[in-house]
């Protein structure tokens, strides 16, 4: 990627610009309110620096499960890889490392270390660490459900519209699960659990007695999310049949 300087540099400087312009948003909102259903605009900050800093893990190293479908599955090249004595998900994962997500990582750092001075929250060595745990776990949970739902391209072929559907719904976790209905927050914290890539590793931060039990769910439904949808792809890899049969 370094081969090519330039644009390696405009593919990292324009995801920056686009997450740049999202907080430009929230920023303008809060230009004409003080708080939204009792969270600042820093708190709201320190939640979205979380899931960029989370998402950007799934970005960099396993952006390539978005192409499965057609790029791999489609065209018949999986079934080159099944053939040889490696792991067919580690070879389509270490296939590409997407620069793009390096912007992301920046970004979220400097919305982090942005918000932080802001939060009423004393840091130490555990603190620290306990973030650092969160936003791993974050970046877990990004990868489990994009491959779980990218695994239905072995009966799909292309199950693209589907993983970026279900991707989509993540923009609803930069905000806190708060500001919306309670079925929305259910659905956001069992069924796709992308309330745990950002909003309750923040909220553990900012109101640790009302949300101190998600810190420690966080990294077991990681976890869970991570067993279950390779599960789910070794059950696909099983039903696989080759587009050309």
């Amino acid at each position: 990627m370094m081969e090519y300087r330039i644009d390696f540099l405009i593919g990292v400087i324009s995801v920056m610009l686009e997450q740049f312009a999202s907080i430009f948003f929230v920023k303008v909102v809060f230009d004409h309110i003080e708080q939204i259903n009792g969270w600042n605009f820093y708190e709201i900050l320190f939640i979205y620096g979380i899931a960029a800093t989370g998402r950007s893990i799934h970005q960099i190293f396993f952006d390539n499960l978005w192409t499965l479908g057609w790029q791999y599955i489609r065209p018949g090249k999986l079934d080159r890889l099944l053939i040889r004595p490696i792991n067919p998900l580690f070879h389509v994962v270490a296939d590409r490392l997407h620069q793009d997500g390096f912007g992301q990582l920046i970004i979220g750092l400097i919305i982090l270390g942005t918000s932080i001075p802001h939060l009423d929250i004393t840091w130490g060595l555990i603190p620290v660490l306990i973030l650092i745990v969160l936003i791993i776990s974050s970046g877990l949970i990004f990868i489990a459900i994009n491959l779980f739902f990218a695994t239905f391209s072995f009966w799909m072929i292309d199950s693209l519209p589907i993983v970026w559907a279900v991707f989509n719904l993540s923009d609803f976790a930069r905000y806190p699960l708060t500001i919306y209905h309670k079925g929305i927050r259910m659905f956001l914290t069992w069924i796709i659990p992308y309330g745990f890539t950002a909003f309750y590793p923040a909220a553990y931060f900012i109101d640790q007695d009302a949300y101190k039990w998600f810190v420690l769910w966080t990294p077991l439904v990681a976890v869970t999310c991570m067993v279950l949808a390779y599960a789910f792809w070794k059950r696909g890899l099983k039903a696989f049949s080759s587009t050309g049969s």
